[in-house]
């Protein structure tokens, strides 16, 4: 991996300058030595959105003519999900350092295509899965690591929040061009399952559909399909189980999401928003609550709890050392297979295999 001096201003190109793109240029504006220089989109309303984020910004409708440019060192990839296997292509041809967004493509086969690709490149090449980055997430993590809950069995996710916000061209209100709500929006909790259970998932058994969201909603006079709520059980190769609750349509509860982890000494728990995790021993001397406040620096707090900001400042000191990414399109590729064997198992009623899409 190619170093950059401490005190080099990383200059960065932004592919795709709506909603998620304008977020990296906002969190960058605070990064030191970091500085976003062009964005590309093909769609205007966006590109003025990017240059109100940054007033002064070059801009291109063609992404391509930004990967052209001689005055950049990273580009982050926040188009809409379908195009992120073309985007990655070209970006994969270049020199660049490179952040895509989440889910990395919306296949597996796409994201077997974008592993074999990085595995000969010297570029950084880095996955856009920020929840690992949550102030609580961060400090479960920690305790993980510390080995304070012994073995880890089960770890389990629940989010019940809002419906999908509206996208240009209302590209997410399609499963191909998602890859699903279990991949589009799960690929994080899937990506924090199998960190946390320390080894890679077998088999996903899962329930869901379309029951209250987007039903009378038409596009060009085809309905709206994507998913609104699911359960999903995963199993480990190494037994730990995790599962998932998703609602979309239970944005008035206490909170967004709720997450355990449960070993063989001790339990932890915490939730997002939050500021604070529970740990508690089987020996009921707790349970202990440990603080896990937000970083001072955060500048936008509401931006996914400021884990935006934080895998920027981790990506850049990747960049600086010359060290392979924190979050690899390995990772990017399991992500979104457990989200794929889900909404396999959904659409054919039966439990699904990870090998079965060639992941072993």
């Amino acid at each position: 991996m190619a170093k950059f001096p401490d005190n080099h201003t990383i200059r960065y190109g932004i592919i795709g300058s709506g909603m998620m793109g304008g977020e990296h240029m906002l969190v960058l504006e605070h990064v030191d030595h970091a500085e976003v220089v062009a964005i590309a989109d093909p769609v205007q309303t966006s590109l003025d959105w990017g240059q109100a984020c940054k007033p002064g910004v070059e801009t291109h409708h063609d992404y391509r003519e930004l990967l052209r440019r001689d005055d950049l060192d990273a580009v982050v990839i926040a188009t809409p999900n379908y195009t992120h296997i073309d985007v990655l292509a070209d970006v994969l041809e270049t020199d660049f350092a490179v952040l895509v967004e989440k889910p990395m493509c919306t296949t597996v086969d796409d994201c077997r295509t974008v592993v074999r690709r990085v595995a000969g490149r010297e570029a950084l090449t880095w996955v856009g899965l920020q929840y690992r980055y949550m102030p609580t997430v961060a400090a479960m993590l920690e305790q993980l690591d510390a080995g304070a809950i012994g073995a880890t069995h089960m770890v389990s996710i629940r989010e019940h929040r809002f419906p999908f916000l509206k996208k240009v061209g209302d590209w997410n209100r399609f499963n191909r061009n998602t890859g699903g709500t279990l991949v589009e929006k799960c690929c994080h909790f899937f990506d924090l399952m199998r960190h946390a259970a320390g080894a890679d998932p077998v088999r996903v058994f899962a329930s869901g559909g379309q029951d209250v969201n987007h039903l009378d909603e038409f596009y060009d006079g085809e309905r709206s399909d994507i998913l609104d709520n699911a359960f999903v059980i995963v199993d480990f190769a190494n037994g730990v189980r995790g599962a998932l609750d998703l609602s979309m349509f239970a944005q008035g509860g206490r909170y967004e999401q709720e997450i355990t982890i449960t070993g063989s000494r001790a339990k932890l728990e915490t939730t997002v928003p939050g500021n604070h995790i529970w740990l508690g021993p089987r020996d009921q001397s707790g349970p202990h609550r440990i603080e896990s406040p937000m970083d001072k620096r955060v500048p936008h707090p509401d931006f996914h709890q400021g884990a935006s900001f934080i895998e920027h400042l981790r990506f850049g000191e990747c960049l600086r050392a010359g060290a392979q990414p924190k979050v690899t399109a390995h990772d990017g590729m399991w992500a979104v297979g457990m989200g794929a064997g889900a909404h396999r198992s959904i659409n054919e009623g039966r439990p699904v295999l990870l090998e079965e899409f060639g992941l072993v």
